[in-house]
């Protein structure tokens, strides 16, 4: 049994876990309102840009031509996932939900696959399973704007363009709510036509051109799709480290309280024992 003085070192040593995890849990409480704010803001653009994008894509055009690069499917024999992971742990278990789920879409597809890491815990994990890492961003920190996820962007759809890949899909972590985020892969490249009833397969008159219009526009509409879906990697991380650090301040608090009630009983037991010492002593001079 360990002494008082072993088990009182170890509360003090827990006491002082109990105090990091607490200050780590107030720092990504604030981080996830204001994580969860612009990811809350963000998703009503993103989700009607990403409608816009089906409709297009559903649409019927004159002149093949006219087809945006982007928009025309092929046989996918190589296919690119850009992978939004934490750059930090002590978030629960949401690094490894989101690197089993790309792990498992990747043993699941029959295609060669290639990896674009957005964070080292992603990073890391795809170089430990040897797999083909095109490109690697990490420390796009807890404020990360548009112009600091455009380069992710262009080379997904350089690749594409140029066949270096035949289809691109974001892995990411859903920010559902503060204590559910959900890892899903989506595909991103070529962009999903949208099911329109035939009544609404009207041709439209497009000024300038259409080809000249979807240039400009499909490729800021896919830069926008990886930027919320960072944004929502970033909610779905502060949430769970916020979480993950409650629970570890709770585990540390009642570990205190058993080691407490432990030093006790040790210290009575120690206490017991002097007291038969000094009665043996006093009986043995009678």
């Amino acid at each position: 049994m360990p002494s008082v003085r072993q088990i009182r070192r170890r509360i003090r040593s827990v006491e002082n876990t109990a105090k990091l995890t607490k200050a780590m849990e107030m720092v990504a409480a604030a981080k996830m309102r204001r994580a969860q704010s612009s990811v809350l803001s963000a998703r009503p653009y993103a989700t009607k840009m990403q409608e816009l994008l089906s409709h297009v894509a559903a649409m019927p055009v004159d002149n093949l031509d006219d087809l945006h690069p982007l928009l025309r499917n092929r046989p996918i024999r190589n296919i690119e996932i850009i992978q939004v992971t934490p750059d930090r742990g002590m978030c629960g278990g949401l690094v490894g939900n989101i690197n089993r789920r790309t792990g498992g879409f990747i043993l699941e597809s029959e295609a060669s696959s290639s990896i674009i890491a957005v964070g080292k815990k992603g990073r890391d994990f795809m170089v430990r399973t040897s797999r083909d890492v095109r490109a690697s961003f990490t420390e796009l920190g807890d404020r990360p704007r548009l112009s600091d996820t455009t380069a992710i962007s262009w080379i997904a759809m350089d690749d594409f363009t140029n066949e270096v890949c035949d289809a691109v899909f974001l892995a990411y972590t859903e920010f559902v709510n503060t204590a559910v985020q959900q890892p899903i892969v989506r595909q991103l490249l070529p962009v999903q036509p949208a099911e329109l009833p035939p009544q609404d397969l009207t041709g439209y008159m497009y000024e300038p051109r259409q080809g000249r219009l979807m240039g400009d526009l499909i490729p800021r509409i896919v830069e926008m799709q990886v930027f919320e879906a960072i944004l929502e990697n970033n909610a779905s991380e502060q949430s769970a480290r916020m979480i993950a650090m409650r629970n570890a301040t709770d585990n540390a608090n009642d570990l205190v309280r058993d080691l407490t009630l432990e030093a006790n009983k040790a210290r009575q037991a120690t206490i017991t024992g002097e007291l038969l010492d000094i009665i043996g002593g006093s009986l043995s001079f009678e």
